[in-house]
């Protein structure tokens, strides 16, 4: 597994940078794609949840939650019922 990669995203304005393994850049690339909004406009959606929490967790795990918790909802969505 390759380890996490350090990029930089825009958020109101401000540049912050963010490390995620491949597979979680891929991921949000995908969403981003899905809903087509750049990647900055989906991180910054994530962000702003983050803050708004009472106990906020890193922004790198925040993306990573959101993702999964996307993935299962899609994955919910295709099974039958």
């Amino acid at each position: 597994m390759a380890g996490p990669i350090k990029r930089s995203v825009m958020i109101a304005g401000h540049s912050t940078s963010v490390s995620l393994e491949p597979i979680f850049w891929e991921a949000l690339k995908r969403a981003a794609e899905a809903d087509m909004l750049p990647i900055s406009a989906i991180v910054a959606r994530i962000d702003a949840a983050r803050i708004a929490d009472s106990d906020p967790v890193n922004l790198a795990s925040a993306i990573r939650v959101w993702l999964m918790e996307r993935a299962l909802t899609v994955r919910n969505e295709r099974s039958p019922t």
